[in-house]
């Protein structure tokens, strides 16, 4: 047998998602791109400096050059992946998205011109799921995504140590009634308690979690007035362009709020993502955005009433917990006795597979909010443990 060659020791990456990275980087007084990986960033001024860095075993993906550039790091070493063709979005982003990204331009312009319904338009186009192009992009961006997603948990993120408690619910709740009012206190509380909210990123409920997450700093009459002041608008239809600019009044009075999460997909585009995630990861691939959303909410997950894509998501989490080691169990919890038991009734199943498992002490039906954060902070200590 011939032994294995030897291919060196594995380089760490280093991502160089910004200028402000790549001039840091070169102030230290770095020789070799040994390991970095660039992603979208305008170069075109900065072809000084890299030439004069060993490009061997770096890789740019959809940067920019000055002439002569390019063809100077592909004949060092560097794998450089050029942006793609006839592709609305930037596939190599360094970073999540925010409402400003996917919004821009509502002030002037319909939500039909925004970044978020342009891209969701092209997404329906008939071919392009065939489209090599096309497959290649939402693919890179997905993985882009998931990186950025990474980094805002890595040491050093915003999200860095902290628990995250997932709220799911339907997106056909409409502002101004109780139950809305229930997922945005809902959402205050858990993020007081220490939390990061993280949710599917929609409207509705998911948007009520958000909202009440990203004004916890706020009190309470301010959330009360946010509430009020969206209900002027219930839902997103007859105009996503009305209903999002609503919540744009809401953010010019509160432009800082408290970091939370919103993990949304262009494949229910009919669905815009809410404006109150401060950091959003929408993906193309839904499957791999609800893994995604279940993996992240390490604190548990609370269920509020919701249709097909919240039960989805409470099996697909009984399922993970099914067959989950003992200590690798995170909580479960419906809201609403009545509505999981008669109206949509999710909570006998799950009962029944529960039964006889470790799960069993971890599964939950209650009525109200406060329920839920007594149970959190009795059965883990994501609530109440960490701010």
């Amino acid at each position: 047998m011939n032994p294995a060659p030897n291919l060196g020791p594995r380089v760490n990456a280093v991502d160089v998602e910004s200028l402000e990275r790549f001039d840091s980087l070169v102030e230290q007084g770095s020789v070799s791109m040994q390991g970095w990986h660039v992603q979208s960033i305008d170069l075109t001024k900065r072809g000084e400096a890299l030439r004069r860095l060993d490009p061997s075993g770096s890789i740019f993906l959809g940067c920019d050059f000055s002439d002569g550039v390019e063809e100077h790091l592909r004949s060092g070493g560097a794998l450089v992946f050029p942006e793609l063709p006839d592709i609305p979005f930037d596939a190599y982003r360094g970073g999540l998205y925010t409402a400003a990204d996917l919004y821009s331009g509502l002030e002037a312009e319909p939500y039909e011109q925004t970044l978020d319904a342009r891209v969701y338009a092209w997404s329906t186009r008939p071919g392009t799921a065939r489209n090599l192009n096309a497959t290649l992009a939402t693919a890179l961006h997905d993985h882009a995504i998931g990186d950025a997603l990474d980094d805002l948990f890595d040491s050093g993120g915003p999200a860095a140590g902290r628990d995250v408690v997932g709220v799911m619910g339907g997106h056909g709740v409409v502002r101004g009634t109780q139950e809305y009012d229930d997922g945005a206190r809902l959402g205050r509380l858990l993020a007081q308690s220490g939390v990061m909210v993280a949710t599917g990123g929609g409207p509705g409920a998911m948007e009520a979690a958000n909202l009440g997450a990203y004004l916890s700093a706020a009190s309470d009459g301010d959330l009360a007035a946010a509430v009020a002041a969206l209900a002027e608008t219930p839902g997103f239809q007859p105009s996503i362009t009305d209903w999002a600019r609503s919540a744009n009044v809401v953010l010019a009075r509160h432009p800082q709020g408290t970091a939370n999460l919103g993990i949304p997909t262009w494949f229910y585009g009919h669905e815009p993502p809410n404006l109150f995630a401060t950091h959003i990861a929408k993906y193309f691939t839904n499957s791999v955005r609800e893994a995604v959303l279940l993996q992240r909410c390490n604190g548990g997950i609370v269920f509020l009433p919701g249709a097909a894509g919240t039960v989805q998501e409470i099996f697909q989490d009984a399922c993970e917990n099914y067959y989950a080691a003992d200590t690798a169990v995170t909580p479960m919890i419906l809201v609403g006795t009545d509505y999981w038991t008669n109206v949509m009734p999710a909570w006998p199943v799950l009962q029944s597979l529960a039964r006889d498992r470790t799960m069993s002490r971890s599964v939950h039906c209650v009525d109200t909010v406060d329920e839920v954060l007594q149970i959190l902070a009795q059965t883990t200590g994501a609530v109440g443990g960490r701010k």
